[in-house]
């Protein structure tokens, strides 16, 4: 009697996480929505064989509620009919590790409770975002109502399993809370959609037993289904010809007797774990090679690029970068933002975490995407970082009201703020909350109006990057290569795979590197320095001139008092400052004394200076301001306005120098902020745009990320002669 072979089988579990930043442009949303989001549902619909499960983010479903409920009914079909499922997460997509418990829970609850409402099926599994994991999850996750999740591959390989361990899921646990979780497999993530069909068929043919019990599972970003560079066209096709997701559809239709799509739910119900597993806290590799200070970073990278091309497998799994919460570390920007956060956070509970209260704008401000940065956007992204300030300053006023009604109050702390053990000022009022640091110039580092809800100091520092020397080997080869230029051009296959942007390198403008600069401190404001007289604008811009004073990150002493008009903070210093041409220094007293009367956008700074030597002074006092005003892109209505002269250039990132200035003004006239300053004394008003050299997956490009304005004064001091100036910063309604 002739043997009849079984055919061999697997199943295949796919899920597809679909976000946008809280505070993206409209534009981008539906953009987004008709290269990616739209395509992909009219591609379901097309293919009913094909399941999967499928991530919108609590952002971006609001604006799809908003902009195309029609689109959200349709999914409801997909799932009613068992295409698809929707699974949870954090409602606004925060790193989950990096915020409170009870906002862990909250958020999940709110997503689950949504798509329960809108989809009419209560999820049980979830996306992590950023698969940033740590051991203690289980717990809170299982406590949300969540019983799976899925990570990388790296996750478990970091443990010692092999890729032959991963075609299922493992059971993980904290206190006894036990924990699905799956491992997305990196061979799936790098060939789709990035590979011809056939190539992703023959290896999942290649996996597939004779028990049919495994489940190969790819979980990652619906973006690049059509909104990253170069995958419009080809993953959803042009001109009557299909793209790569329909190909890919209906190969899966032809092959559905050996190759089961299965929704991850189903699987984890009914079948049972692998094994027990305790995973390491991590994340994707990429993020992990991030996480590290910019040259290890690179060096990192490097390393992994190596170990690829000679196949080190074996190796490779054993590799781990850094660790997520290195960010709050690596970027003074991103630990400002989440130590205001928890602030915010401790504030909103205070009074009951209620809507009314503030929660869902604390929820808001803890979206992970400002508070990591890596090849693309991240803390970078200007507008979206000003937006996490605004739901942080809304959620504070909301349970400020709560706390102390509509009558004007004001309030001081020393504290430690950034939790690095040294204390900081806050000064918190109805009308503004000013941040100081005494024990690094006794700079202004965070400045919120109230009324328009706006941080005016959320500005980015620019820091080196790992990817900046990539930048730099692509400039220099691209010249090089531009010397050598032939007759005979390479012209690339318009059916070629796009390249992902994980390794693509692209540039938005030639040489770039030219752009590449490093600031010597974070970007506060009033920052003190003393500079030889005649340094030009230019260099002030590039950071290339000579401190003559030791003020700037240096100690302040620090003194606060508060009566029924206001509160005054006496920030001083004794220091040095070197005179041009001298070898020795003269010892200078600075006293910057800040005034905030009480029920007013107003802040009064008087500067007093002391040449406290035995010889003349002459040197240049800089008082520098960075603020952040959403004008990139010459936006016309972020904007400087100087009282009796004309700018050539009026936009808030232009550059230029005016002299013998009194009166101007900055502001935004769609945040309805206007910041007029008066000045006791003219100065020369430097200003120039603070733009930075960052990835995005369009390619490496300049950015504004706020403005510097730099008040001149040249000062010529007797022995033991004192002077002073009064600068007032009135806000107002624009």
């Amino acid at each position: 009697m002739m043997r009849v072979e079984q055919e061999r089988s697997i199943q295949l579990g796919l899920l597809i996480h679909n976000h946008q930043p809280v505070g993206n442009f409209p534009w981008v949303f539906q953009q987004v929505y008709e290269e990616s989001y739209l395509p992909l549902i009219a591609a379901l619909e097309r293919h009913p064989i094909v399941r999967l499960s499928l991530h919108y983010t609590g952002s971006l479903l609001d604006w799809l509620e908003q902009a195309h409920p029609e689109f959200l009914t349709r999914i409801a079909a997909l799932v009613e009919r068992g295409q698809v499922e929707i699974v949870s997460g954090g409602y606004y997509e925060p790193i989950l590790p990096s915020i409170p418990d009870a906002d862990k829970i909250a958020q999940i609850l709110r997503l689950s409770a949504y798509v329960e409402r809108t989809f009419g099926v209560k999820p049980g599994g979830m996306w992590l975002a950023e698969r940033v994991w740590e051991p203690g999850l289980p717990r809170l996750l299982r406590e949300a109502g969540i019983t799976w999740t899925i990570l990388d591959d790296i996750h478990f390989k970091n443990v010692g399993l092999e890729e032959s361990d991963l075609y299922g899921y493992y059971a993980t646990e904290d206190q006894s809370s036990v924990l699905k979780v799956y491992a997305t497999s990196q061979l799936l993530r790098y060939t789709i959609p990035w590979r011809p069909v056939r190539e992703t068929i023959e290896n999942l043919r290649a996996l597939a037993t004779a028990d049919g019990g495994r489940i190969a599972v790819m979980g990652d970003d619906g973006e690049k289904f059509g909104s990253w560079p170069e995958t419009g066209p080809y993953c959803w096709g042009m001109d009557g010809c299909p793209g790569w997701v329909d190909e890919f559809f209906s190969a899966l239709s032809e092959n559905q007797s050996w190759l089961h799509m299965t929704l991850l739910s189903e699987y984890a119900r009914d079948h049972p774990a692998l094994g027990r597993v305790y995973l390491p806290t991590s994340a994707y590799i990429e993020m992990t090679e991030w996480a590290l200070p910019p040259k290890k970073s690179y060096l990192f990278g490097q390393l992994l690029h190596q170990l690829a091309d000679e196949k080190r497998a074996d190796i490779l799994q054993f590799m781990r970068g850094g660790f997520w919460r290195s960010f709050l570390v690596r970027y003074h920007e991103v630990n400002n933002q989440h130590k205001k956060m928890l602030r915010v956070h401790d504030r909103v509970y205070g009074v009951g975490a209620t809507e009314e209260h503030g929660a869902v704008d604390l929820w808001k401000a803890q979206a992970n995407d400002t508070y990591w940065h890596g090849l693309f956007g991240g803390i970078y992204m200007g507008h979206v970082r000003s937006a996490i300030y605004h739901h942080l300053i809304k959620a504070e006023n909301a349970a400020d009201r709560a706390r102390f009604g509509s009558a004007h109050w004001q309030g001081y702390e020393f504290t430690d703020f950034d939790r690095d053990s040294r204390d900081e000022l806050l000064i918190e009022s109805d009308q503004q909350n000013l941040y100081l640091d005494p024990q690094r110039g006794g700079a202004l580092f965070e400045w919120d109006m109230r009324r328009s809800q706006h941080n005016l100091l959320c500005v980015m520092t620019r820091h080196e990057e790992s990817y900046h020397e990539t930048l730099r080997q692509y400039e220099r080869a691209r010249r090089k290569r531009e010397q050598a230029t032939t007759a005979t051009d390479t012209i690339a296959r318009a059916d070629a795979e796009p390249a992902s942007p994980h390794t693509a390198v692209r540039v938005k403008e030639a040489n770039l590197d030219q752009y590449l600069v490093v600031d010597r401190y974070r970007r506060c404001s009033l920052i003190d320095h003393f500079l030889p007289l005649g340094v030009p604008l230019s260099l002030c811009a590039r950071g290339e001139y000579e401190e003559q004073g030791n003020f700037v990150e240096q100690p302040y002493d620090a003194q606060v008092t508060q009566d029924a008009a206001g509160i005054t903070v006496t920030l001083s210093r004794k220091g040095q400052v070197r005179r041009a041409g001298a070898l020795a220094s003269l010892p200078v007293q600075v006293v910057k004394t800040l005034f905030l009367p009480l029920g007013e956008e107003k802040l009064i700074i008087r500067y007093t200076l002391h040449n406290q030597g035995q010889t003349r002074l002459q040197t240049r006092f800089v008082c520098e301001w960075n603020l952040h005003l959403l004008g990139g892109g010459h936006n016309d209505q972020a904007y400087y306005r100087v009282a009796g002269q004309e700018l050539l250039d009026s936009h808030f990132d232009s550059t230029g120098e005016v002299t013998d200035v009194q009166q101007f003004h900055v502001g935004n006239a769609w945040l309805q902020q206007d910041m007029a300053f008066a000045l006791s004394k003219p100065a020369a008003l430097y200003r120039y745009s603070i733009e930075t050299v960052t990835g995005s997956e369009g390619g490496f490009e300049r950015n504004h990320q706020g403005s510097c304005f730099l008040l001149n004064w040249g000062l010529a001091l007797a022995a033991d002669q004192r002077w002073d100036v009064e600068i007032t910063c009135t806000g107002a309604k624009e």
